[in-house]
């Protein structure tokens, strides 16, 4: 996911068709998602959309730094992966 060869709209549209639904989402109509679980999840998640959108030059300072949750939130407008999670439970 961090190599440059390919754009970040291919990483993430490769993030949302093959990697959500197999490595989060298979069979997770199946397990009981409890609290402690959830954490792991989203930070899991996070991890890979870091990794796709690589670091970010701040403003004020000019130094290099990682991108926020709320800014990942923000700029790829995905869903919160607990929540998509609990529909598919719930389907």
């Amino acid at each position: 996911m961090s190599s440059s060869l390919l754009s970040k709209n291919t990483k993430i549209k490769k993030y949302i068709t093959v990697n959500l639904p197999v490595f989060f989402l298979y069979g997770c109509e199946t397990w009981s998602l409890i609290l402690s679980e959830e954490h792991p999840l989203r930070v899991c998640a996070n991890t890979v959309m870091r990794k796709i959108s690589g670091p970010m030059r701040d403003e004020v300072t000019g130094e290099w730094r990682r991108l926020y949750t709320e800014e990942l939130n923000d700029i790829y407008s995905s869903p919160d992966i607990v929540h998509v999670f609990k529909s598919r439970i719930m389907r």
